[in-house]
């Protein structure tokens, strides 16, 4: 991510969740270290967007959770910080950029999901990336936003690839996940980050 914060308040919205997604694979990793610095972007982001008083609730637990090594705790704290921001910008009748909250939270999740499955593949692994009922709903909402949202060029790409995901990850009743398949998950997952963190350019 880069340093200077979007001035677009989708942008904002799609960075906002992928720190969070950020947060959940350093609590993952055991990361604990690295969760101050997620939790002073996740501030600064929250003020720029206009929910900063409900994240800064969140941030000092975050921190406290991290310093005495509470995972679980951790991930229940990241869980309520996206859904308490989402609920904030819903009350101001922005309900799309909730929608772009877990739209970059998914996308870097999927993205990591995607990269250790296809570094190490077992069909019950796999399984759990084929959801096309996610990558379906996201297209669906992505066509949904407001025009001066849905129309901007990265968004538009960014449905594309969730319609390619869903086709992708669509398996016949008695087809098994393949690692050709895995690895074009990988591959468009890797695409759609990278146009997650583009800010349209």
């Amino acid at each position: 991510m880069q340093k200077r914060m979007p001035l677009d308040r989708s942008d904002l919205s799609l960075e906002i969740g992928f720190l969070i997604a950020e947060g959940f694979l350093a609590v993952q990793n055991n990361a604990f270290n690295d969760i101050e610095g997620i939790a002073k972007e996740l501030n600064r982001y929250g003020k720029a967007l206009g929910a900063g008083e409900r994240v800064n609730r969140h941030a000092a637990s975050l921190l406290d959770h991290a310093n005495n090594n509470r995972p679980e705790k951790l991930k229940e704290e990241l869980a309520a910080t996206q859904k308490d921001v989402e609920i904030e910008l819903v009350q101001l009748r922005d309900a799309d950029l909730a929608h772009l909250i877990s739209l970059g939270g998914w996308a870097r999740a999927l993205e990591c999901a995607a990269l250790a499955v296809d570094k190490d593949f077992t069909e019950e692994r796999a399984n759990q990336l084929f959801r096309e009922d996610v990558a379906d709903y996201y297209e669906v909402i992505l066509g949904s936003l407001d025009p001066r949202v849905s129309e901007r060029k990265h968004i538009i790409s960014i449905r594309q690839i969730c319609e390619k995901l869903k086709n992708t990850m669509t398996l016949a009743a008695d087809e098994e996940p393949t690692e050709a398949k895995v690895k074009a998950i990988r591959e468009q997952s890797a695409k759609l980050a990278l146009l997650a963190l583009s800010r349209g350019k």
